[in-house]
């Protein structure tokens, strides 16, 4: 059998062909056959909470509770632009929440699963906002504002933040080495899953002199990407728009 993983969707009113790639994938032969299915953060551009009373989430919880309900385990991380997905929504869509971090056992392989911002540690602005929004404090004052307060300030801070990456060099964006190794040091893998960086690739790199294994998850900003990880082997492959 397979397992599939997908990250950085990015959905967003302003693509509304993504998000029907989304639902048509979710509901394909593809992946109502799958062991499990993994979503590893930035599903949507922002989620302002899991109270968010636009179409766009009853969508989402449609087709990720419709795979579920087909059988199909769905595990969900958070990423950076929807940190703030909890568990009602979680239980709505029928998945199952992840922490950043955790190790699953796939296909045979302790597999260290992440959404892949924590190892860009050469990006240090990023990683000191990241810190401060990741309070609890933080997060239940922007949840105590009202929606339209909350819809302006993602508004915002979509803006900001695209600003900022066309100024930073792409480099400081991407993962650090050091920092991978660690982390797989650590969790005591060679096999690494994130997403994050829009970079997708398999890269193969010794690990203590232990043959391990980086696989970034694509974007799907321009058409879908999706990694599927069997006994056999590792294959990422795009999906075409509808």
């Amino acid at each position: 059998m397979t397992t599939l993983f997908i990250a950085d969707l990015h959905l967003d009113d302003a693509r509304p062909e993504i998000t029907t790639l989304f639902e048509q994938y979710l509901a394909s032969d593809e992946a109502r056959s799958a062991k499990a299915f993994y979503i590893l953060g930035d599903l949507v551009e922002a989620w302002i909470g899991d109270d968010d009373d636009a179409e766009l989430p009853s969508r989402i919880a449609a087709a990720t509770k419709g795979l579920s309900d087909a059988g199909v385990p769905v595990y969900f991380m958070v990423g950076n632009r929807d940190f703030l997905l909890g568990e009602a929504f979680a239980a709505r869509a029928g998945m199952t929440l992840l922490d950043d971090g955790t190790v699953h056992t796939i296909e045979g392989v302790p597999t260290l699963l992440m959404h892949g911002d924590v190892l860009c540690t050469d990006d240090t602005e990023y990683q000191a906002v990241r810190a401060q929004v990741r309070t609890d404090a933080w997060k239940q004052q922007i949840l105590s504002m009202p929606l339209e307060a909350r819809r302006a300030f993602a508004a915002k801070a979509r803006s900001d933040s695209k600003s900022r990456t066309g100024r930073i060099d792409e480099t400081i964006m991407d993962v650090n080495q050091g920092a991978v190794e660690a982390a797989m040091r650590n969790a005591g893998v060679t096999r690494l899953v994130h997403g994050h960086t829009h970079r997708p690739a398999i890269h193969d790199f010794d690990l203590d002199e232990t043959h391990a294994q980086r696989i970034v998850l694509g974007d799907w900003y321009d058409h879908g990407s999706v990694l599927r990880i069997e006994t056999d082997g590792v294959a990422l492959r795009g999906l075409k728009l509808p």
